[in-house]
Formats: C-alpha cells, sequence, structure tokens
C-alpha cells in the first residue's frame, strides 16, 4: 500500500514551538544576568521555582515528541484511519497530557530537595538551578536525591526515545514496502523535520550526560547543562521554520534574487 496522508499536517509542533519558547524563559533571563550583570543572587524560593519549571518543560519536550512520533505513525501506517485516529481532539489530548505528566513528574524532586538543610548562602556551581547542582549544595546527605533525580531522568529520557524508536521501526517497515521512489520520498519527508528534532533534543541530552559522568573540569560540566537547556529550543523553531513552503520560497527569493534582465525575453 503507497497512501500515504498528504494532509495530515502535524500540530504537535505548535505545541512544541510554544514550549521552546517558555521553556528559554525559565533558565535565559536569570542566566544572562549572570554571565553579562554578576548578578549571582537568587532566593532559594525562586531556585526551587526555576528547578521546577525547567525539569517540567524539558519532561514536556519528550513527551511531545512521542505524541509527534505517533502522529507520524498513524499518518505512514494507517493513512486512512488518520482523521478518526488524529482529530484535533485526539492531538489536543495527547499533548495535555504529555503537559500534565510532565507538571507532576518533578513534583517530588523538588518538594524534597527543598527540604534539604542549606547554609544560608548556599553556593549552587551552576548558571541556573539544575536539580543536581542544588543537591550537591546541600549540607544534608545527597545520594537519596541524587539517585531520585537519576532514576526521574532515566524515565524521561529513555522511556520516550524507546516509544520514539518503536514508532519509526514501524515507520521504516512500511516505507520499505511502498514501490515507487516518489512514495518512498514523500513519506520521508514527512518525518524528516521531526526526526531532526529528536537527534538535536537527545545529542543536547548525550552532550549533558557525557559532561557529567566524564572526568572532567566543572566548567565543562555547566556547559553541557547549558548545551541542553539552550541548544534545543534555539534549533527547533529554524528547523520548523525552514521545513514551511512560504518562508522557504521567500528565504530562495532574498538569497537568490534573479537578474530582471534574464526574466523578460528578447
Amino acid at each position: 500500500m503507497e497512501a500515504t496522508r498528504n494532509g495530515a499536517e502535524d500540530s504537535s509542533p505548535i505545541f512544541y514551538l510554544a514550549l521552546d519558547i517558555v521553556s528559554t524563559t525559565t533558565t535565559v533571563p536569570k542566566m544572562l544576568s549572570l554571565l553579562l550583570l554578576g548578578d549571582r543572587l537568587l532566593s532559594f524560593p525562586a531556585c526551587f521555582l526555576q528547578m521546577y519549571l525547567f525539569h517540567s518543560f524539558s519532561c514536556s519536550e519528550a513527551f511531545i515528541l512521542v505524541v509527534m512520533a505517533y502522529d507520524r505513525y498513524v499518518a505512514i501506517c494507517r493513512p486512512l484511519h488518520y482523521p478518526v485516529l488524529m482529530a484535533p481532539q485526539t492531538n489536543a489530548a495527547l499533548a495535555a497530557g504529555a503537559w500534565l505528566t510532565a507538571l507532576l513528574l518533578p513534583i517530588p524532586a523538588v518538594v524534597q530537595t527543598s527540604h534539604m538543610a542549606f547554609s544560608p548562602v548556599a553556593q549552587v556551581y551552576h548558571c541556573f538551578c539544575d536539580h543536581l547542582a542544588v543537591v550537591q549544595a546541600s549540607c544534608s546527605d545527597t545520594i537519596p536525591q541524587t539517585l531520585m533525580g537519576f532514576c526521574i531522568a532515566m524515565v524521561v529520557s529513555f522511556l520516550p526515545l524507546l516509544l520514539v524508536l518503536l514508532s519509526y521501526a514501524h515507520i521504516l517497515a512500511s516505507v520499505l514496502h511502498i514501490s515507487s521512489r516518489e512514495g518512498r520520498s514523500k513519506a520521508f519527508s514527512t518525518c524528516s523535520s521531526h526526526l531532526l528534532v529528536v537527534g538535536t533534543y537527545y545529542s543536547s541530552i548525550a552532550i549533558a550526560y557525557v559532561a557529567y559522568r566524564a572526568d572532567l573540569p566543572l566548567n565543562f560540566h555547566i556547559m553541557g547543562k547549558v548545551v541542553y537547556a539552550i541548544l534545543t529550543p534555539i534549533l527547533n523553531p529554524l528547523i520548523y521554520t525552514l521545513r514551511n513552503k512560504d518562508i522557504k520560497a521567500v528565504i530562495i527569493k532574498v538569497a537568490c534574487p534573479r537578474d530582471p534582465g534574464h526574466s523578460r525575453g528578447p
């Protein structure tokens, strides 16, 4: 079967791009204030709020990527059922479920971290209030909170990745059964922007993880987290913008203007 849902425009990128815009507001303003103005002070309530929002939005990104992968799976593998399985109400419900889960998941870690003992002026060796950095600044035993944070990170990182890979395994099997080159090209084009976003997201996670686990100076650990916090929100709008045909046409027109003299006949 060579049918793919031509009109199946994934509406999840709208949620994802909105998420990128909102997520940067949790870390970038304070980060710029720290780096440019040297403002190193942040109250404990503001720090825990920033921690909660940053990790909630990070979880949301992973879950929205799963929703987008499922959308692409239905569009390519079950195109005739797409209007029923991925109706606007279903898309909104899946996105809302991803957001709700992400809002609830970090609460235990943040609440328990807030109950740890800290000195009146705690030194957090980071440019924003990452969970592990705040835990390491505590005077309490850090092992239980470190393990909790690690377990949550594994669930948020690897479970969504497994579901995304499962979706694309089915997509690949379906595409290989398409006989025409045009049909295969159209199917891969449908998934290209999502694959780029998934690659960017998990590459930034890998950089942050390697920077943390490797025997590197503290500044490298911080830079790994900064890449994770900033790289994906910056690149995702570019990826989805360049996928828009109207915007691509404008960019090509500006970058490669035609000579009016060549457009007229003799």
